[in-house]
C-alpha cells in the first residue's frame, strides 16, 4: 500500500514538473522570439516569424538602433532612464522605510486611520489620479521636467511601506527597549537596529521600484516632450511609425538591451528578493 502511494506521488510530481516546464516555455517564448528577431534583418522578421532562429545572425539592428533617431543616440536615453530610475528608487526606498518604521513602532493619533488611507491610496489605479496630478504639476511649472516623475517617490510608496511595516513587526520589540536603555533615541534605533535587520525588505523594494520606474512609459508620455529627456521606455516607441515603415529590427534590438539592467539586478539580488518576500509573508 505504501509502495502504491509513493508511485502515485511520484507520478503526480512528474506530471506537475512537465506541465510547469511547458507552461514556462510558453511564457518565455515571446521574449526569446524578440531576442532572436533582433538578430534578423527587418524584412526577414515577419517573413520568417514561425522560425525562431534567424537565417543568418547579424548585429546590424544593434548598430542602427543605437544611433537612435533625429540625432539622439540611445546612450542618451539609457542615461535618462538610469537617472530617473536611480533617483526614484533612492527616494522610494528611503522614504518608505522611514514611514514604515513610524507605522510599525511609533504611536501617534489616528495611526490606524492614516494606515487605512495609505492602503486605500495604494489600491487606486494610476489612471484615477493621473489628471489631478497633472493639473497640480502643471500649476507648479514642473511639466516638461523629471520632477513629476521623481519627486512623488520621495513621499513613500504604499506597497513598500506595507512591506516594511510587516517586516519590522516581525523584529522583536525587546531590541528597541534594550537600545533605549543604552541611551538610543528613536532615530538611532531606526538607524542602528532596524535598518540592518530589514535589509531584505529594502533590497526587495529597490528591485521593484527600479523595475517599475525603468519600464514606466505612461509617466514619460504625459510629462516629457523634449526627446533629449526621453527614457528608454518612451524612446522605443519612436521606432514605430504607423504612417510609414517601422524599423522592427532596431526596436527589438534596443528592447533586448533595455532588459539587460533588469536581468542583471534580478540575477545578483535574487537571494535578497526571495528572502524579503518570504520573510514578510511569514511574519505578518
Amino acid at each position: 500500500m505504501m509502495t502504491g502511494y509513493k508511485e502515485k506521488r511520484t507520478a503526480i510530481t512528474v506530471i506537475y514538473h512537465v506541465f510547469t516546464f511547458f507552461f514556462a516555455c510558453a511564457m518565455i517564448y515571446p521574449l526569446v522570439w524578440m531576442v532572436m528577431s533582433s538578430f534578423k534583418d527587418t524584412n526577414e522578421i515577419f517573413r520568417t516569424a514561425a522560425s525562431l532562429l534567424p537565417e543568418k545572425f547579424s548585429f546590424t539592428n544593434y548598430t542602427v538602433g543605437w544611433k537612435g533617431f533625429a540625432g539622439y543616440s540611445f546612450a542618451i536615453f539609457f542615461k535618462n532612464s538610469f537617472v530617473i530610475a536611480g533617483l526614484s528608487t533612492l527616494g522610494a526606498v528611503v522614504s518608505s522605510a522611514v514611514i514604515g518604521y513610524g507605522f510599525a513602532r511609533i504611536d501617534f493619533k489616528f495611526k490606524g486611520f492614516w494606515f487605512a488611507c495609505m492602503l486605500l491610496a495604494m489600491m487606486l489605479p494610476f489612471q484615477v489620479i493621473m489628471i489631478p496630478q497633472y493639473i497640480i504639476f502643471n500649476k507648479l511649472g514642473w511639466v516638461g521636467s523629471y520632477l513629476p516623475i521623481i519627486v512623488p517617490q520621495f513621499f513613500g510608496q504604499g506597497f513598500f511601506i506595507f512591506l516594511n511595516v510587516q517586516f519590522i513587526k516581525g523584529i522583536p520589540i525587546d531590541l528597541d527597549e534594550a537600545a533605549r536603555m543604552d541611551g538610543c533615541t528613536v532615530y538611532s534605533i531606526f538607524y542602528r537596529i532596524i535598518l540592518p535587520l530589514i535589509k531584505p525588505s529594502l533590497v526587495t523594494s529597490a528591485i521593484f521600484s527600479f523595475m517599475w520606474r525603468w519600464d514606466d512609459f505612461l509617466a514619460a508620455l504625459i510629462y516629457l516632450s523634449d526627446p533629449l529627456k526621453y527614457p528608454v521606455s518612451y524612446a522605443l516607441k519612436m521606432f514605430s511609425d504607423p504612417t510609414a515603415g517601422s524599423d522592427w529590427g532596431a526596436m527589438f534590438a534596443m528592447a533586448t538591451l533595455s532588459l539587460v539592467p533588469i536581468f542583471l539586478i534580478f540575477l545578483t539580488m535574487q537571494k535578497y528578493l526571495v528572502e524579503g518576500i518570504a520573510s514578510t509573508g511569514i511574519k505578518g
